[in-house]
């Protein structure tokens, strides 16, 4: 059984990955967006950042949280060619 949720380094993946198992329609994975728990831990980190810095597990916090991002595009963007791809049809 997969549960990311309550391990260090996999907050916010777990709810996106749920999602992307569920086979969402792209209009779904369209408007997907972070969740105000996940998107609150986010501008945390960046307010963090342009005061005082990160520390080292911060820092490798903030790159997972990019690799979440760039999983989350990669997928609007596949989404948003197949809308594309069905209105040519």
């Amino acid at each position: 059984e997969f549960n990311a949720s309550a391990q260090p380094g996999f907050s916010g993946l777990a709810d996106i990955l749920e999602l992307l198992a569920s086979l969402p329609s792209p209009t779904e994975i369209l408007t997907l967006k972070p969740s105000e728990t996940f998107q609150n831990q986010i501008n945390s980190l960046l307010d963090k950042n342009r005061s005082v810095g990160l520390t080292p597990a911060e820092e490798q916090l903030w790159h997972h949280y990019e690799y979440i991002e760039h999983i989350v595009r990669m997928a609007k963007a596949k989404a948003l060619l197949k809308l594309q791809a069905n209105d040519t049809l």
